[in-house]
């Protein structure tokens, strides 16, 4: 675990730096409060600091202040190091946000047990930044292939709507769905099935600009939400991500599995009552109709409109 050892006085900051070096940490040093601020407040900021009371600069208490009303995400576990020995100037500095402080000179007993006590608390915040994150993933995610679930992509797409309408701007919605994968399943085991699902949804990723959003709309039906697309080039998109599914079989468990996908696309200029669900309805009957006309194809709502 990384520390930050900041002091100003250097035969000080080097025997601290001994000890902390045989306990297995990892040291990173400052020699005034200035640089020891600016460590502290990086993206990859040390988990523990041991930082002397007076500095120059800036001074330990106020470090803490700094740190505390900043924010941060990860929480930073804070001893400050100090030759007063009054209890109201104490409980100032512990008030400033320190968990904890040792006495000047050092008795580094004291100091390995007071970090075993800060490394735990950091290793427990991790595990909890851990499982928080994980459960975030778990809601918005689809478990399967990773891309945003139906209530994300769903929610993305309101979104889209919304901001275009502000601005007057287009948005285009694909969506794609894959041909006759039922017999996918009952032909090869639902563990190739999830094999398809995953390598498609890889396949569809790859084709997409930065700003597009890709989610998981049902069992084997995906929406994708295209801000600032034009009638041709959603259904270029479209035809790239045809072509990219059909033309190379899918590796499974059980051997590799040749697979296309219908898509159907639309194209609006957003307005302020633009209907969700109206899109939706549009582009999904464009979905079927590439379905009944042969499947493995692209039809856009928009040529029923022009025609």
């Amino acid at each position: 675990m990384r520390i930050l050892v900041a002091d100003d006085m250097p035969l000080d900051r080097s025997m601290l730096r001994l000890s902390l070096e045989k306990w297995d940490y990892e040291v990173v040093e400052a020699e005034n409060g200035s640089e020891a601020l600016e460590i502290l407040t990086r993206d990859d900021a040390p988990s523990l600091a041991i930082l002397d009371w007076m500095m120059p600069g800036i001074s330990g208490p106020d470090i803490c202040q700094e740190i505390r009303y900043g924010n941060r995400s990860r929480y930073t576990y804070i001893l400050l190091l100090t030759s007063k020995d009054d209890t109201d100037d104490l409980i100032e500095g512990m008030q400033s946000g320190a968990d904890d402080y040792i006495v000047k000179p050092v008795n580094l007993h004291e100091l390995q047990v007071r970090l075993r006590a800060g490394k735990r608390i950091i290793e427990l915040q991790d595990e909890l930044i851990a499982t928080r994150e994980e459960l975030r993933v778990q809601a918005t995610r689809d478990f399967l292939t990773g891309i945003w679930n139906r209530g994300v992509i769903t929610e993305r797409l309101n979104e889209e709507i919304n901001r275009a309408a502000r601005a007057n701007g287009s948005l285009g919605i694909i969506m794609c769905d894959i041909d006759h994968f039922k017999e996918v399943n009952d032909t090869h085991g639902h563990p190739a099935g999830d094999s398809v699902l995953i390598e498609i949804a890889l396949r569809m990723q790859a084709n997409l600009r930065a700003y597009d959003a890709l989610g998981r709309f049902g069992g084997e039906e995906f929406l994708i939400v295209a801000p600032d697309a034009s009638t041709e080039g959603i259904v270029a998109l479209a035809e790239r991500i045809r072509s990219a599914i059909e033309k190379k079989p899918i590796e499974t468990s059980s051997g590799p599995i040749s697979v296309t996908v219908s898509l159907g696309t639309i194209v609006r200029i957003m307005e302020q009552n633009t209907s969700l669900k109206g899109l939706i309805d549009e582009v999904d009957r464009a979905l079927y109709r590439a379905k009944e006309s042969g499947r493995n194809r692209v039809e856009s709502a928009d040529a029923v409109l022009r025609g």
